[in-house]
């Protein structure tokens, strides 16, 4: 069977799926209400939603600094030429 990039987004999005089905599990079995304390800001929000929130930020972060990472490395290229050396390709096959 050939993989195509529809058959990797296809199984993307029900990973995606099944991903949200097990957050959503977890806030509504989580409702206990927890005061949350943010920048000087104050207010209470049910456990399983403050802690949602709180993984989006840290996936939030992580998508910054990992933009901030691939700008740098396409300055350097560019700064280059624009002429990156791929590395060598492996040969997938039998070991003689």
């Amino acid at each position: 069977m050939v993989r195509t990039r529809i058959g990797g987004i296809w199984v993307a999005v029900i990973v995606a799926a099944w991903v949200l089905v097990f957050f959503l599990i977890f806030v509504l079995q989580n409702p206990t209400r927890v005061d949350v304390f943010f920048l000087g800001a104050a207010g209470t929000l049910p456990l399983g939603v403050a802690m949602l929130f709180a993984a989006i930020a840290g996936a939030l972060v992580v998508a910054l600094i990992g933009s901030a990472r691939i700008i740098q490395l396409r300055r350097t290229a560019r700064r280059r030429g624009g002429h990156v050396t791929p590395p060598p390709r492996v040969a997938h096959g039998p070991a003689d």
